[in-house]
């Protein structure tokens, strides 16, 4: 989990992370689901990366 964000937050083109981004949201609500991580950390990191997202053009 922790390389697949890594990965997505290195990713400079948009249309690459908007292809990840479902991937990675899985697999957060995965580890949240089996309390693996918790609920509200996995809805951070969902967060910062979708503003992460929303920053590149």
């Amino acid at each position: 989990m922790r390389n697949a964000v890594r990965k997505l937050r290195a990713t400079t083109d948009k249309a690459e992370a908007v292809e990840l981004l479902p991937k990675v949201q899985k697999m957060l609500d995965k580890l949240a689901k089996n309390n693996t991580i918790h609920k509200n950390k996995a809805a951070n990191i969902k967060s910062s990366l979708m503003l992460h997202i929303n920053k590149l053009g």
